[in-house]
């Protein structure tokens, strides 16, 4: 395996990500995004209901957006190695701008139709989809290697901490308005594009790869390099058993919750205990990603967390299911961090959008899974068992990373770039690893 330098990524290197302007504007940008649309995604259910009287309406609306996901992550990976990044970013930022102020318009004229906010969900969901591997991969033309841990822990805590204060704060301009949280996304998304149309370092490499051959061609390039990756290769589905154990345990212990009559405020505040555990973990996954190799360190995150889920199985006791959720989720910042970090560093630069959309689809591909399996088993096998079955699942994926050789050798961020993939270009079937 050989190494590859990273011009773009260290002809600059900040004291500290703090020094780095173009990675706080991006940060910025995207970190006011996500809490303006987690305020309007807490609104959207609500929102479909009072139009419709229906709980199935307002479900069906929240798998249009999930539905959009899974529409668009691969071909957003694609383009997003072959366009300006800071450019489509922006593009995305208006076109956000343009959808959530035309539901807010039409809440306040009182026109709003429950088909208009299907259609702004399905429509905001391409545009997380494009964003999310643009952004990614212009992190790393900004952020030298050995930062991208701590870059990555950053862009988990803001994740945190959208989802903690999504509910309260959106339940509060939900109080006011309907129209607020609708506003909240607006405002999002114009101060993500101002922020990124600042940034002046270039979030692309070399494009004249990418454009050289097609479409098709390039997603099939972007495959072929995630199937060759040992690492990747074995992510795509430890990623997606992460996300089926973790969307279906919360999905059941919330069904759980609600069937045996327990207060809203205390179902949300099990959510909340949960984004206050990530926020807490993610202020740790910065110097416990800089301290330990990534690899083993996210294997013992990942235990952790089977742990949390095992005793929630056990317990039926209200109380003890916040201590075990805070257990459960405490670790996934530091284990995001690692494994994410270091896909990002060892990816080339003109592949890093489609690497990002072909991991990503793992999980968007099961989120609509989780909920159906919960539901399904909740009846049958009650909730303890229930929970049991998707720890199995979280344990099989524990299994599976301690397995993995290139998975367990990932060390600390300032040996990622020595690990650097060199990838044969389109025609050469030469395979290719992370393992020397």
């Amino acid at each position: 395996m050989t190494s590859d330098a990273l011009p773009q990524a260290t002809a600059v290197r900040p004291r500290s990500l703090w020094f780095n302007s173009a990675y706080i504007l991006l940060m910025s940008g995207k970190t006011t995004q996500i809490i303006g649309a987690g305020l309007a995604s807490f609104a959207v259910p609500l929102i479909a209901f009072s139009i419709t009287g229906s709980v199935v309406a307002a479900g069906l609306v929240a798998t249009v957006g999930e539905l959009g996901y899974l529409v668009a992550t691969l071909p957003a990976g694609v383009i997003a190695d072959r366009v300006d990044r800071r450019r489509l970013l922006v593009v995305c930022s208006v076109i956000g701008v343009v959808l959530w102020a035309s539901l807010a318009v039409a809440a306040m004229m009182s026109v709003l139709s429950v088909w208009h906010l299907g259609a702004v969900v399905f429509g905001s969901a391409i545009i997380g989809s494009f964003y999310t591997p643009a952004e990614s991969a212009g992190i790393q033309q900004v952020v030298p290697t050995e930062q991208l841990g701590s870059a990555m822990a950053a862009m988990e805590g803001r994740s945190a901490v959208a989802s903690l204060v999504a509910g309260p704060i959106g339940g509060i301009l939900y109080g006011f308005s309907r129209t607020w949280p609708l506003v909240a996304s607006v405002v999002g998304y114009a101060i993500a594009g101002i922020c990124t149309a600042l940034v002046r370092r270039p979030l692309n490499g070399d494009l004249s790869h990418t454009r050289a051959s097609s479409a098709v061609s390039a997603l099939a390039e972007g495959i072929r390099f995630v199937r060759h990756v040992s690492f990747l290769r074995t992510g795509i589905v430890i990623f997606a058993l992460l996300n089926l154990g973790f969307a279906g345990m919360l999905y059941a212990l919330n069904l759980h919750l609600v069937s045996t009559h327990v207060q809203p405020l205390l179902i949300g505040l099990v959510n909340a205990v949960a984004g206050g555990a990530m926020v807490i973990g993610a202020i740790l996954a910065g110097p416990l990603v800089k301290r330990f190799p990534s690899g083993p360190l996210s294997i013992a995150c990942l235990g952790v967390a089977v742990v949390g889920i095992v005793g929630l199985a056990a317990t039926t006791t209200y109380v003890f299911y916040l201590v075990w959720m805070a257990v459960a989720t405490i670790l996934i910042p530091p284990l995001n961090a690692g494994l994410l970090g270091y896909s990002i560093a060892v990816t080339p630069a003109e592949l890093q959008g489609r690497m990002n959309s072909v991991l990503a689809l793992s999980s968007v591909a099961v989120s609509p899974i989780a909920p159906i399996v919960a539901s399904a088993l909740l009846g049958p096998l009650g909730v303890n068992l229930t929970m049991t079955l998707f720890a199995i699942i979280l344990l099989v994926g524990v299994v599976m990373m301690a397995a993995n050789r290139s998975l367990r050798r990932i060390g600390k961020p300032d040996t990622w770039e020595a690990d650097r993939i060199v990838w044969p270009r389109v025609g050469d079937e030469a395979p290719v690893d992370n393992v020397g």
